[in-house]
């Protein structure tokens, strides 16, 4: 047995596994044979290039994963992974910060898939400095989940920090569970480390039937209460892209709005 055909075999075990999916809904999936499914997972057989690439369809495996599984198999990646500055980009990020400022004066941030933050509108500048005071954080070195989790982050600030922090930890397990990376796994593991982080079995309150969570901000008197929402780029075609979030944060009262049309203005 070659060590390609046996790390090949060894992954698509795995995402499989991951997936639970049975090898012959796999194989039903992927318009294979069982048996030569069988034969792919134990190493007996070699699969093609085509062949990779409809496995990893059929598993909806990120592009990045995608690349993994071709490079276990002996294949060049197929999709490329270039820096969001690459010239290439050009048009996505003018894009992006058409999006960062039709959200004014309300935050937004770019972040990538392991929620790190690569650029941020004013809107979310004023509302860190009025949170942490000082100048906001310079993308590329704050992490999103790490900042509403952590006690040195917004933790003091945020009134219903339970639930947020239970929703920011289901979403990045959630992440490690789609993606498989050992990077966001070992997020989800800095997360949970966190004292008083509630575990990911925690039921969260249902008593106020919001229809939305809000994250509860307030200090020296100041309350402001705003949800998000988080976008993608529809048909990206570049690990990077791929990876690529918006989320952007809206007033849930009236109070809020008019607190950061004042900071704007």
């Amino acid at each position: 047995m070659s060590t390609a055909a046996r790390s090949f075999g060894e992954r698509l075990r795995w995402w499989r596994g991951r997936r639970g999916l049975a090898q012959l809904d796999l194989a039903l999936t992927a318009e294979t044979s069982q048996r030569h499914l069988s034969f792919l997972e134990s190493g007996r057989a070699a699969p093609s290039r085509e062949m990779v690439l409809r496995l990893s369809a059929a598993l909806d495996l990120p592009f990045r994963e995608q690349n993994a599984l071709l490079l276990a198999a002996g294949f060049a990646p197929a999709w490329r992974e270039r820096d969001i500055a690459a010239p290439e980009f050009a048009a996505v990020n003018r894009a992006l910060d058409f999006i960062l400022a039709q959200q004014e004066p309300y935050p937004a941030l770019v972040i990538d898939r392991r929620w790190n933050l690569l650029r941020a509108n004013r809107g979310a500048g004023r509302l860190v400095e009025f949170l942490a005071g000082g100048t906001p954080p310079a993308a590329g070195r704050v992490n999103l989940a790490v900042q509403l989790v952590a006690p040195e982050g917004l933790r003091p600030y945020i009134v219903n920090w339970q639930e947020v922090a239970l929703h920011m930890v289901r979403s990045v397990h959630a992440d490690a569970l789609a993606d498989g990376s050992a990077e966001t796994a070992e997020l989800l593991r800095r997360l949970l480390a966190f004292p008083d982080v509630p575990s990911l079995a925690q039921l969260p309150p249902l008593e106020d039937g919001a229809p939305v969570l809000a994250m509860h901000f307030r200090r020296d008197g100041i309350s402001l209460q705003l949800f998000t929402t988080i976008a993608t780029l529809g048909t990206p075609q570049d690990v990077t892209l791929q990876e690529i979030r918006i989320e952007s944060f809206f007033p849930a009262d009236a109070a809020t709005a008019e607190i950061f049309r004042s900071w704007a203005a």
